[in-house]
């Protein structure tokens, strides 16, 4: 491999792992939110996922 080669494989390697990095340093400083912390939900929101749920998945026909 040739000199400049080498510096963007470096380059590439750096920028892959260190942004992997970071995200997983930054998603362990700031976790989700702990769902059981949420207040509940409106019973009008359960009804529409039930209605929903009961509806015919749609299709593409393309």
């Amino acid at each position: 491999m040739t000199g400049p080669a080498i510096a963007l494989l470096v380059v590439a390697v750096i920028l892959v792992w260190g942004g992997l990095i970071a995200s997983v340093l930054f998603i362990r400083a700031r976790p989700e939110v702990d769902p059981a912390s949420l207040p509940p939900l409106p019973p009008e929101a359960d009804e529409a996922d039930e209605t929903r749920a009961a509806q015919p998945h749609p299709t593409r026909d393309t």
